[in-house]
């Protein structure tokens, strides 16, 4: 299977990745700057982390010699054995639709950013996954998007007894799941909640639409074990589904 992953350098993103080349599947990972790969530095096999220079078993990046510098060159493109790490912006709908040539699904794992990058990233990419006939998009959220238990009726982030400061990236996920929704596509939305780093345990719960009764963290680990382990399953195809401990 080829993946497109987005926000594959992130704290969950690049678990998936890792298990995703680990199950021998091709991942194309699009990044805005190739210089700063943030959690792909440290992916590695068998619990021994390396440098990108050595990702693993997919093999060299024998053709770069100073990745640092490739964030002041144009687009540029580069092939690690079944990794392919591409530069571009989700926000761009050229960039989406050269980043989803030739895959078989989606996952994202993109944030707000402090700003719109979801509310301007989903509505171009469901229309490049239909363009090319690209079904099957997980993506990962936030738990604040799911149906609060004391007040059915509102989300969790508008429940009364919320303690949220702000609601703007509740409301931005808010948005992305409305679009997904409306989408015609094969979507699965994520919504873990607090979210520290941590090892795979392999032992959560997950429910549709509400977070698990007493449900408080959630690794980034595990949240990309349950996220992976969605490509497979046709269980949550339509739904929001809460992620806990």
């Amino acid at each position: 299977m080829h993946l497109l992953i987005l926000g594959g350098t992130g704290r969950v993103g690049s678990k998936i990745v890792e298990q995703a080349l680990a199950d021998g599947h091709r991942v194309s990972v699009l990044a805005r700057n190739l210089g700063n790969l943030g959690n792909l530095r440290t992916l590695g096999s068998n619990g021994n982390l390396g440098s990108i220079e050595s990702i693993g078993n997919i093999g060299n990046l024998e053709n770069v010699e100073n990745l640092e510098n490739v964030e002041n060159a144009e687009k540029v493109k580069i092939q690690a054995g079944g990794l392919t790490l591409l530069q571009g912006d989700a926000c761009l709908l050229a960039d989406l639709r050269l980043a989803v040539d030739g895959v078989d699904a989606v996952i994202s794992c993109l944030g707000t950013d402090g700003g719109t990058v979801l509310t301007t990233s989903i509505p171009l990419l469901i229309a490049v996954m239909k363009e090319q006939g690209i079904r099957r998009i997980i993506t990962v959220g936030t738990a604040g998007i799911l149906q609060s238990r004391e007040y059915p009726h509102l989300l969790r982030y508008e429940s009364p007894d919320s303690r949220r400061s702000s609601t703007r990236a509740a409301e931005e996920h808010r948005k992305a799941w409305e679009l997904l929704a409306c989408s015609g596509l094969d979507w699965t939305l994520v919504c873990p909640t607090y979210l520290p780093d941590g090892e795979r345990l392999g032992s959560y719960r997950f429910e549709k639409d509400y977070l698990p009764d007493g449900g408080t963290s959630i690794s980034t680990a595990d949240t990309a074990d349950f996220t992976y382990a969605q490509l497979q399953q046709k269980d949550f195809i339509g739904c929001r589904v809460g992620l806990a401990y």
